[in-house]
């Protein structure tokens, strides 16, 4: 395969190959001229004798045979270990007599290097997707917190009995919705998941996406009542151009990435330092979420989730 530092693209082996064989050069002399050793020239020369033209073109250089490569059996049991127990490779290879470095080749091989690749109530390998571009699929989930009483909650006081003062004060509603293929996301915090609520949410991050040069096209949610009987919500979204589309019940998996930033929102954000009273977390939510989109780096992704949305956006939001 042809590399960054790769004296002979495909292009100079025909070349190489002509002045030996056409023009009758020396391959010492042809190779000189090429910039590479007698032995890349004999080695490109025996290709062509044997080949002709094909056998100048970019291949793998993948062994035909690998003989000492572990038998496909064992290979299977590795993954039925790896699958119905969620053992790491030190256990599999413990129980299997085998070297550690072997059975993390096998599920690296497989696509099982990474325990979140299974789902853990089923045991199926969990199938990934994105969408190609931005506004394609936007995922959109309601997280429920309770609020913090004046004064912090336990994690400023303590585990104690819940004065009367502390009762009754109810929950942040966070309303998420996360672009599927930038994983740019669109939060606000409100009072109930009503229907109403939920299609006022939906037009305004369908705006809010717009106005960052992402038109929405379709709309992935749960099954709850808001958004499969609305008729609110129905309407909001036919206004937008954008279809709706609907979980299977009971697999959460497939709205995963407003599930994942749901666990980065509480993670990062609200439960990431003790809050004195509720209305410190919420003033604090707008800047996490700039430093979300334009700052932190996604693993997934390789970057910002900003980096994947268009380009003349980026220099007006990121200030």
């Amino acid at each position: 395969m042809v590399h960054a530092n790769a004296r002979l693209t495909p292009q100079g082996r025909r070349i190489l190959v002509e002045r030996i064989v056409v023009g009758g050069w020396p391959v010492a002399v042809a190779a000189e001229s090429m910039g590479v050793s007698r032995e890349t020239a004999y080695r490109w020369l025996r290709r062509f004798e044997v080949e002709g033209p094909a056998g100048l073109v970019d291949r793998s250089s993948r062994p035909r045979r690998s003989p000492h490569q572990t038998p496909v059996v064992v290979e299977e049991r590795i993954c039925e270990l790896r699958v119905g127990r969620r053992w790491g490779p030190h256990r599999i290879a413990f129980e299997l007599g085998m070297a550690r470095s072997t059975v993390a080749r096998v599920l690296a091989r497989r696509g099982l290097g990474r325990l979140d690749a299974i789902d853990a109530p089923t045991r199926r390998v969990v199938r990934r997707y994105e969408r190609s571009r931005p506004g394609e699929l936007v995922h959109v989930d309601v997280k429920k917190l309770g609020r913090i009483p004046d004064g912090g909650g336990w994690r400023v006081t303590g585990r104690q009995p819940r004065s009367r003062a502390s009762r009754g004060l109810g929950y942040d509603y966070l309303h998420v919705a996360v672009d599927d293929h930038s994983r740019v996301a669109y939060v606000e915090a409100l009072d109930d998941e009503t229907a109403a609520t939920c299609a006022g949410f939906i037009d305004r991050a369908i705006t809010w996406f717009a106005g960052n040069g992402v038109q929405v096209q379709r709309v992935m949610t749960d099954n709850a009542w808001p958004y499969v009987k609305s008729q609110a919500f129905k309407a909001t979204l036919h206004h937008h151009g954008a279809r709706h589309l609907r979980i299977r019940p009971y697999r959460p998996q497939t709205n995963g990435k407003a599930e994942r930033f749901n666990q980065t929102l509480q993670n990062e954000w609200a439960y990431d330092q003790p809050y004195p009273h509720n209305p410190q977390r919420l003033q604090r939510l707008p800047g996490w979420l700039h430093d979300y989109n334009y700052h932190r780096l996604h693993t997934e992704i390789g970057g910002t989730p900003a980096t994947r949305l268009p380009v003349n956006n980026l220099c007006v939001k990121d200030n």
